[in-house]
């Protein structure tokens, strides 16, 4: 349901690639929207790359996937 999901990241569709990636190695899983190519797929094309990947866990596991990806956005 997705209700029960929340986002806990916006942005390129790299970085959420493997954000997910690093997600998954931690037990979480999550699914990922690219809004950019569903635009595209559907006729109009719009936003950006830089915002067009939304990734969503869920709610009972969000705590837990923020700290991992603040956890690695820090490390960069």
């Amino acid at each position: 349901m997705q209700e029960d999901l929340v986002r806990v990241y916006t942005g390129s569709i790299v970085e959420a690639t493997f954000l997910k990636e690093l997600l998954e190695e931690n037990q979480i899983g999550s699914i990922l929207r690219d809004t950019l190519n569903e635009s595209v797929i559907a006729g109009w094309g719009s936003g950006s790359p830089e915002d067009a990947a939304l990734l969503y866990v869920e709610q009972d596991l969000a705590m837990k996937a923020i700290t991992i990806i603040n956890e690695y956005m820090a490390s960069r």
